[in-house]
């Protein structure tokens, strides 16, 4: 049995059961007092916001929470998300470079097709607008 008293935390009262199990009282809160998933309120939406925090620091690789924390598995998601992208960009760069100097190698040999320049050209400007919003 709860007792709550609002503004006042102080005099709130709690009655537990020696076999109460706490889970099944906090479900039935949620069922029955109206805190359910469905619908807006304040709980869904502090759950969410913790959930996106966690993967937005594992993106990152900062911040992750204690080994068995429930927001583990959200910060390991973000973490895999933010390594691929690292991947990818590496392997960008790395592959812009080498276009580059086949183009160059191509254009300064001459004789070859200019429309391959041009290509090589263009993919290459691709490839910087994509760099150009990554962080070094």
């Amino acid at each position: 049995m709860v007792i709550y008293t609002q503004d006042k935390p102080e005099l709130d009262i709690v009655l537990k059961d020696s076999g109460l199990n706490v889970d099944e009282v906090v479900s039935t809160l949620r069922r029955r007092g109206g805190l359910g998933l469905d619908g807006e309120n304040t709980y869904k939406r502090l759950l969410c916001d913790a959930i996106i925090g966690a993967m937005a620091f594992g993106r990152q690789n900062s911040n992750p929470p204690p080994e068995g924390h429930w927001g583990k598995e959200f910060w390991d998601i973000g973490r895999a998300e933010g390594a691929l992208q690292e991947e990818l960009t590496q392997a960008l760069r790395l592959a812009r470079k080498e276009l580059d100097t086949c183009q160059r190698v191509i254009h300064y040999a001459g004789g070859f097709d200019p429309a391959y320049v041009n290509n090589a050209k263009a993919a290459l400007k691709v490839a910087d607008t994509v760099l150009e919003k990554t962080p070094t």
